[in-house]
């Protein structure tokens, strides 16, 4: 019986991608790991010493609780929601894991995967009695605000993007684009508001209204819970200001409470054995072997992914194709 060998397979695949960098088509987003195997997380130690550890743990891109297929369906990048899970469930089970540094750079994400992973956090901290600290990269916004409202402690970088409290619905009209087209709806529905959000036909004022009160909802959820877990901000004169959506500095969300302090993600290493009384530690991440780890900067395969630069467009920071609502800063939404 003849047999196919990673070799044979793999082969034509890199002259594939080789001839279409050449060429300057497409952008490729993978890992060439054609076979489907699901590695088991592997700690890495990125810095430190001692017995006792502090576990990194990324929330970065989209924040959201479905996997992302890289271009080619070489690969399926998993969850953010999956991947925080199994790491949380491998750190329960490590009693030398002391805190937990969220190392954040991400613009937010859909509403429920923001909130189950803020809510899985904060069960991971009470139960464990571990300090979580959240160090903010470039951005930070909407959902990954959210998401880190978890920590006892917010360091944000001097450069971060932060903010965004609110939720989105992105929406188009085609309707008149339809109709120059000589294209008609036809959509069958069984109820007036079956259909409500559809690209295919202007919103009645009622039907804006009805989505306008669900949005008012999750977004008043959203800044009751910075109400909740920012004591000193709700306190401020800021709050109004703050949760209509807009973004701000580092040093705006400082001056109104939004985080603790300023600083880079050693010094946020620093705050989580402090808080968590360690004179010294390890710094930890949890990888796939594929996904190596040297230092505390090292990103993982959820936050990037070998590139192949064919044309200046990521398709793995693509939103969900389906409609929903997103704790999420997007510009040119509505």
């Amino acid at each position: 019986m003849r047999t196919h060998s990673p070799v044979g397979f793999l082969l034509p695949l890199l002259m594939l991608i080789a001839s279409a960098a050449l060429s300057g088509c497409v952008f490729v987003s993978a890992a060439l790991t054609p076979f489907g195997r699901v590695e088991p997380l592997e700690e890495h130690v990125v810095s430190g010493e001692g017995k006792d550890k502090v576990l990194l743990i990324d929330i970065s891109r989209m924040i959201t609780a479905e996997e992302q297929e890289s271009s080619l369906g070489l690969r399926r990048r998993e969850s953010t929601v999956a991947n925080v899970e199994e790491q949380l469930r491998r750190a329960a089970d490590d009693d030398r894991v002391k805190a937990i540094v969220l190392r954040v750079n991400s613009p937010g994400g859909t509403v429920t995967a923001s909130d189950v992973i803020y809510h899985r956090l904060l069960t991971f901290r009470d139960e464990r009695q571990v300090p979580i600290v959240a160090h903010f990269g470039d951005l930070a916004t909407s959902g990954a605000y959210y998401v880190s409202l978890a920590a006892d402690e917010i360091v944000a970088s001097p450069t971060s993007v932060t903010g965004s409290i609110g939720v989105v619905m992105a929406g188009l009209n085609l309707e008149g684009l339809m109709t120059k087209l000589g294209v008609a709806n036809q959509t069958i529905k069984s109820g007036a508001h079956k259909d409500i959000g559809s690209p295919l036909r202007k919103m009645t004022p009622e039907e804006l209204a009805i989505l306008q009160h669900v949005l008012d909802e999750m977004r008043d959820r959203f800044a009751g819970l910075v109400r909740e877990r920012r004591p000193q901000f709700a306190q401020s004169d800021k709050v109004d200001a703050f949760t209509d959506g807009r973004i701000v500095t580092a040093d705006q969300a400082l001056d109104a409470k939004l985080v603790d302090r300023i600083g880079y993600l050693d010094d946020a290493i620093t705050v989580a054995r402090a808080r968590a009384h360690l004179d010294r530690a390890r710094v930890v991440m949890y990888r796939r072997s594929s996904d190596p780890a040297e230092n505390i900067y090292s990103q993982s395969a959820l936050s990037s992914s070998t590139q192949v630069n064919l044309v200046n467009f990521d398709l793995g920071a693509l939103l969900p194709s389906h409609a929903g609502f997103l704790y999420l800063w997007m510009p040119g939404g509505e």
